[in-house]
């Protein structure tokens, strides 16, 4: 027993000050900070209206459900990644999220960056897990409360494919509205806290699976750490695995940091690259941005100018997100339109192959299943690599199609020659108008200054263009 007092005191000991919890430090009512650097930065003082991009977006939508959705349903995309692109999701804000371990200050910069402290609106935080729930900050006429359940339910949000986690996640989702003028632009997703020593299974949802669902959707993604949460375990380990392939969208935020000498901010500084180092996987380290995201002013003799410098950077690379939300919106639009059009070639390029082998007294299912477990032996993939000109790294992994091709059997295509009308054309044909054309044109539009009709398929990779039996020539 004496050594386990022993023990908590020498833990207390190695507290940083300022890390019990907030309600102490409010209640020595510190000075608070000065929060005009955020009202410029965001242009929150300016009076000019909401910019109304309803036009663009609903040239986007028109253009999605008439080019794109055709071959996605047709070839049955969304059981291959998983993503299905509602109009919610189109018409969205752009989304920031909020991830790191547990009681690092995610809800209090939260807090911070809307100005809700000491309001009916804040999130409630503190020095223990507080956060249970993920919690979206959207804007509304007056402060309001929305349960996951109804939030999955509404069509004209973009979170209805939530409802697919379970139950058990959507009483963990919870909406809240706010008359901010900087929710007018943007959402604020809280998540919970990662805590190392806890299973996913005790959740009693797919922690990682929900996580990856609103990586994937995210404009923007901090990660924020404190100096006394530096570990890396098996939970943090995995959620930088999953954030692989977005790392232009992470912004690492080392918080509190007001409360470290400069000797020791040095030191933290490097254990916490020394922490990331292997798991994020780019040629530049990150860029870790290094201040106190709170409202209380910084500690005296601290290096207030550098951290007010940092602050600044962060918030000016959230004003660039919002600024870019329709360029951000289209690119992704394309992007999705790529990967549907190569999936669409794959199966087009299986199908064709089985066709060609099966005979008279061929066991066709025997076939196919040789085709499956040995595509290259076959060429499938190299066939699509040098008649469509799509680059190697957009291919998907081999193996994907082995459990595609489980539960959707091959018959049950069609080839995409015979996927033309004569009223509609050829559903190829559209997708690789809109990835070369449509799309590019409303990316001109937004006065990108490029001539969207100078791009033609050498340069984006159209390809092949199957013949439309059903058309006169």
């Amino acid at each position: 027993m004496r050594t386990l007092v022993l023990l908590c005191c020498f833990v207390a000991s190695l507290l940083l000050p300022g890390q019990t919890e907030e309600a102490d430090d409010v209640s020595e009512e510190a000075p608070m900070r000065d929060r005009s650097h955020i009202e410029k930065t965001l242009m929150l003082n300016e009076d000019k209206p909401v910019d109304d991009y309803s036009v663009v977006l609903q040239r986007l939508r028109k253009i999605y459900h008439s080019s794109i959705k055709p071959l996605e349903q047709s070839y049955k995309y969304n059981e291959l990644r998983q993503h299905e692109i509602t109009d919610g999701e189109i018409t969205s804000k752009p989304m920031v999220l909020f991830l790191g371990p547990w009681s690092v200050g995610k809800s209090t910069m939260i807090n911070y960056l809307l100005g809700l402290e000491n309001t009916r609106y804040q999130l409630y935080t503190g020095a223990e897990p507080t956060t249970s729930e993920f919690t979206v900050l959207m804007h509304g006429p007056k402060l309001k409360t929305i349960e996951g359940i109804v939030m999955a339910a509404d069509s004209a949000r973009s979170f209805s494919p939530l409802e697919k986690f379970g139950q058990n996640f959507l009483e963990k989702l919870i909406g809240i509205e706010v008359p901010h003028k900087l929710l007018e632009r943007v959402t604020f997703v809280d998540t919970p806290g990662i805590i190392e020593n806890r299973k996913q299974q005790e959740r009693g949802y797919p922690f990682n699976d929900v996580c990856q669902w609103f990586i994937d959707r995210a404009d923007l993604i901090f990660v924020v750490f404190d100096p006394t949460k530096l570990d890396v375990g098996l939970e943090l380990e995995m959620l930088f695995r999953q954030l692989k392939g977005r790392e232009s969208q992470i912004r690492i935020i080392l918080n509190k940091a007001d409360n470290l000498a400069t000797q020791m901010l040095m030191r933290v500084y490097g254990a916490l690259f020394w922490s990331l180092a292997p798991l994020i996987n780019v040629t530049e380290p990150p860029r870790v941005y290094v201040s106190s995201f709170w409202p209380q002013d910084y500690k005296p003799d601290t290096h207030r100018d550098l951290f007010l410098k940092e602050e600044i950077s962060l918030l000016e690379d959230l004003n660039q997100v919002i600024e870019n939300r329709l360029e951000n919106k289209i690119a992704f639009i394309r992007q999705h339109a790529i990967r549907v059009r190569i999936h669409a070639l794959l199966v087009d390029r299986y199908l064709q192959t089985y066709k060609d082998k099966m005979t008279f007294f061929s066991d066709g299912e025997l076939v196919f299943k040789d085709i499956v477990e040995d595509p290259d032996k076959f060429y499938i993939f190299k066939t699509i690599l040098a008649k469509t000109n799509v680059s190697k790294f957009d291919l998907p992994n081999r193996e994907a199609y082995k459990d595609f091709f489980g539960i959707n059997p091959i018959s049950s295509f069609k080839l995409l020659s015979q996927q033309c009308s004569y009223m509609g054309g050829c559903f190829l044909e559209k997708i690789e108008r809109a990835i070369t054309q449509e799309l590019p044109g409303l990316l001109g539009s937004l006065g990108l200054g490029k001539n969207p009709g100078a791009l033609n398929c050498d340069k984006t990779g159209c390809g092949e263009t199957p013949k439309n039996r059903y058309k006169k020539h």
